[in-house]
């Protein structure tokens, strides 16, 4: 991925693995993904589209819990490096930015889980 304007890791147990692993987030204007420091389970997620928007004015019904992070990064609408709050559901992945409500909606794309689709030792 290039132009990475948000990284950080959150630990918690993995929908995959069942195991408590970080999750490495990253977001970019382009995709964001989610992968499992334990197993590599991946889901990226694509754009949906971007403006600014409102603190819970897109409240969408997720199957597994919403996680609602907050990380310092360098905005590329207001270009302040601050607080922008992520929201990450099984479907959907928001950025947002504290300083100027600028918003970046992404919609899930793929899942690739290693063991599962990966390549297979043929030894």
């Amino acid at each position: 991925m290039t132009e990475d304007f948000i990284g950080m890791c959150y630990p918690t147990t993995c929908y995959n693995c069942g195991k408590m692993a970080d999750q490495e987030i990253s977001a970019s204007s382009s995709r964001a993904e989610v992968v499992c420091a334990n197993c590599g389970a991946t889901r990226i997620f694509v754009p949906r589209f971007e403006e600014p928007a409102a603190p819970g004015e897109f409240a969408p019904i997720e199957c597994y819990d919403v996680w609602d992070l907050l990380t310092d990064a360098t905005c590329k609408n207001c270009h302040v490096t601050g607080p922008h709050r992520l929201i990450i559901g099984c479907r959907n992945f928001s950025t947002h930015c504290e300083n100027c409500d600028y918003t970046h909606f992404f919609r899930f794309d793929v899942e690739y889980i290693p063991d599962r689709d990966g390549p297979k030792d043929t030894q």
